[in-house]
């Protein structure tokens, strides 16, 4: 674990651990977030990197670099304060997660050293049983304070609202809140109760500070927007480590970034709070510096994200594993299904906010497959894309990054008022970079992104020309995570009819497309607009 790190409980503090901080102590906070099972390197567009451009050079990240640039900062920083943090979201991602479950982040997770860890929302993608798991195998706190487990049979008692880090005689509050959408897009079951984020964060900085700890960090997995939100309403707290939107936060990387490292927020007091955040994936590792008064006071916060591409050399014996565990999975990754004839486009920045050839690919792959079956509608939610293919041949592994949930094909019938409804709920919060926005297949439509969410919808078209009626009766295809009612798709589990759950693989039907169609051409055709 991290250097002369000596880890406290809140109850510890509460008995008089709590102390404040000596002049001038400066802090190393190396971060990431959203790793998404990414343990091997990824390529360009976020997927696993193939052998070929792993030796040429042109891969980035994955656990054995994220491992070597850490100690090599602590390393140089061996006489200085460092903590390393996680915001969240080891989970789900790639064929590591969907094989081992958790275990082998666990694994690296503890190799690396991390000294505290936000729940993401994607921790509950196998419910609470497996979230438990996960946790029954770190030795490092994992926290969450707007969470209620207390009714959680698996949970109860195994995530800290916060906790205390005894850093070389420095007391450091960390505290967390997880994003209260999590119901909807992930699968934490009736008894995970989500409380709202700013209040629990105040109080859990109230409670820390009237324990005597000075510097309180919230490391957070609710998306930049929401840190705002939270930076702006909360007082008594330093800064923020964050996750969950998947904001590259940079100075040296601005042409890429949404906005300087740190991002400044002012709070009610008119302080002024960093908050910093680096992307995703394992590509960028994240370094603040931060230097605190006698009172623990916040007298300067700099840093930057640092990004880890083949310059950064792979920790040996981290990769070494990392091969080991791939061995089993290799073969079925390096499969080449089909080949496409230009880069498929399926970044989050434009399937979670317009048209994407990604979402094409997706949508037409399930309506193709159930179109025997009387379906003429296709909503796929663009949270599900996870990544873009580049040109040349695809590989198995390639389709199952970027569809790595294991969804299943679901089928139902929906009245015309339902899809409208259902499309509603798709363009309700594109402004926070949602994944419920809705890619589509057999119908085009046209939205108003002035409008108020709830009234978005312009027009909806079928193929054959026509406008929907509200009162007939279609037949829909989307994934089964949908059709259950995630992402807020609310409408087609109370009212979607016949339904029918238990179709192919996602990632086969789509694997199975592009080869019938290889080499696939990609492309858009306005289906989705906007509003002159």
């Amino acid at each position: 674990m991290t250097g002369n790190l000596f880890r406290t409980t809140a109850i510890l503090a509460a008995l008089g651990a709590g102390a404040p901080a000596m002049a001038d102590t400066t802090l190393h906070i190396l971060h990431i977030n959203d790793l998404h099972s990414r343990i091997q390197p990824i390529n360009a567009f976020d997927s696993t990197c193939s052998a070929e451009d792993d030796a040429a050079g042109e891969c980035f990240g994955g656990v054995a670099r994220v491992a070597s640039a850490i100690n090599g900062l602590r390393e140089e920083l061996a006489d200085e304060n460092v903590i390393v943090l996680d915001a969240g979201d080891q989970f789900q991602g790639s064929l590591m997660y969907t094989t081992y479950k958790g275990e082998v982040e666990a694994e690296f997770m503890e190799a690396i050293g991390f000294d505290v860890m936000a729940v993401g929302n994607h921790e509950f993608d196998d419910g609470p049983a497996n979230f438990r798991s996960f946790l029954d195998l770190v030795s490092f706190p994992v926290v969450s304070g707007n969470l209620d487990l207390s009714q959680s049979e698996e949970l109860n008692g195994q995530v800290e609202s916060y906790v205390v880090l005894d850093v070389n005689g420095t007391q450091v509050g960390i505290v967390s809140a997880l994003a209260t959408d999590t119901a909807e897009t992930s699968s934490p079951g009736p008894n995970v109760i989500f409380q709202d984020e700013i209040d629990a964060i105040q109080s859990d900085v109230d409670e820390l500070t009237e324990q005597g700890v000075g510097i309180i960090i919230a490391l957070t997995h609710v998306g930049l927007p929401r840190d705002r939100e939270i930076a702006a309403a909360v007082t008594g707290l330093d800064l923020i480590v964050g996750g969950h939107s998947h904001t590259l936060l940079s100075n040296a990387y601005a042409d890429d970034a949404a906005g300087p490292y740190p991002t400044m927020a002012t709070n009610p007091d008119g302080v002024e709070v960093p908050i910093v955040q680096a992307y995703a994936y394992s590509k960028y590792l994240g370094h603040l510096v931060a230097t605190f008064d006698d009172d623990g006071n916040l007298v300067s916060a700099e840093g930057d994200t640092m990004l880890l591409d083949a310059s950064v050399e792979l920790d040996a014996g981290i990769a070494e594993r990392v091969a080991e565990l791939s061995g089993p999975i290799e073969e079925a990754m390096a499969e080449v299904i089909g080949e496409t004839a230009d880069v498929i486009e399926g970044s989050r920045e434009v399937c979670r906010a317009e048209e994407c050839a990604m979402g094409n690919l997706v949508a037409d792959a399930m309506l193709d497959r159930t179109a025997d079956q009387g379906v003429s509608i296709v909503i796929q939610n663009g949270g599900g894309l996870r990544a873009s293919i580049d040109s040349g041949e695809v590989t198995m592994g390639e389709v199952l990054t970027v569809l790595p949930f294991q969804n299943t094909l679901a089928t139902f019938e929906l009245t015309g008022a339902g899809v409208i409804e259902a499309l509603e709920n798709g363009l309700s919060q594109v402004e926070e970079g949602a994944g419920r926005f809705p890619q589509v297949a057999g119908i085009s439509y046209v939205w108003d992104p002035a409008a108020e969410p709830g009234s978005r919808v312009v027009s909806v078209t079928l193929a054959d020309g026509s406008e929907i009626d509200p009162e007939a009766t279609y037949i829909l295809a989307t994934n089964n995570y949908m059709r259950g009612g995630g992402d807020g798709y609310s409408v087609f589990a109370a009212d979607g009819m016949n339904a029918y759950d238990f179709g192919p693989g996602l990632e086969q039907v789509v694997a199975d497309y592009i080869a019938e169609n290889s080499p696939y051409q990609p492309y858009t055709d306005g289906r989705i607009s906007t509003v002159e």
